[in-house]
């Protein structure tokens, strides 16, 4: 059976211990998590999630890599430590295999679902309390802001919890090596505290993308589309904000209180 990477499913192997470690360390993985894993490809993460004595919930869609993994672990998943499913992580009811217990989700994920990966663990009913990712470096620093800029992705993760930057991977440490360096980040502290209600967590998103529509655009220009921009110049001098300021040099401790003030008015 060929188990060369498939470029149609963003495969590419980890084989850095190094990388694998920081990523159990990180989210501190501990015999009593329920760990859930997307692509665990060959098991280069799998095994030694197990030998921390998690539960690991594995989701893969290659079914080469699944009959691979079910001979490679057949005892795992005897015991029922590992749990290895045919399936689109997307698309699944997750409490079906978590049966309504916490769980962390540690993994390394495809480029291109990054942001999708993201946004359904986060935004969707059923939260982990913390994900470890390895993905592309650039967009783990987009994540953190490590440049001081706000991005709508940053935001978007600071809503439901905290990150931090790990790790850099060089791209030397997969098979095949993707063009561009890879990081690991933390999300950690997931929960829906900053939400007050459905309604807020909308109002959120519209004011956000709003904001960043045209990031050269000063962002009471963008925010105009929704409101009077006398009404946003007045909400931004009440918390001594610049009014010429781009959404980007806004911190996310600002924006929720500009978005408090719009709710008030």
């Amino acid at each position: 059976m060929s188990l060369e990477a498939k470029k149609s499913l963003g495969q590419n192997f980890l084989k850095s211990r190094k990388a694998i470690n920081a990523m159990i360390a990180a989210p501190e993985i501990s015999a009593d998590d329920i760990v859930v894993e997307i692509g665990p490809g060959k098991g280069a993460l799998t095994g030694p999630l197990l030998e921390t004595g998690a539960t690991v919930i594995a989701f893969e869609l290659d079914k080469r890599m699944v009959e691979f993994l079910e001979t490679k672990f057949a005892a795992q998943i005897l015991s029922g430590k590992l749990i290895l499913v045919h399936q689109d992580v997307l698309e699944v009811d997750l409490g079906q295999y978590t049966k309504g217990q916490p769980y962390k989700v540690v993994a390394n994920i495809p480029y291109y679902i990054t942001n999708l990966i993201i946004r359904t663990f986060l935004s969707g009913e059923y939260q982990p309390t913390a994900m470890c990712l390895l993905i592309q470096k650039e967009v783990a620093e987009r994540i953190v802001s490590r440049d001081g800029k706000e991005s709508i992705l940053s935001m978007s993760v600071k809503l439901f919890g905290t990150p931090s930057y790990v790790m850099k991977v060089a791209r030397q440490y997969f098979s095949p090596s993707p063009k561009v360096d890879s990081a690991v980040i933390l999300i950690s502290d997931i929960n829906r505290e900053a939400i007050l209600s459905q309604d807020y967590e909308q109002t959120f998103f519209e004011i956000i993308k709003t904001a960043f529509g045209q990031k050269r655009k000063q962002a009471i220009k963008n925010l105009s589309d929704l409101a009077l921009k006398e009404s946003w110049q007045e909400i931004f001098k009440s918390l001594d904000i610049n009014i010429q300021a781009r959404a980007e040099d806004i911190s996310f401790k600002q924006w929720l209180q500009i978005i408090d003030k719009y709710l008030k008015k």
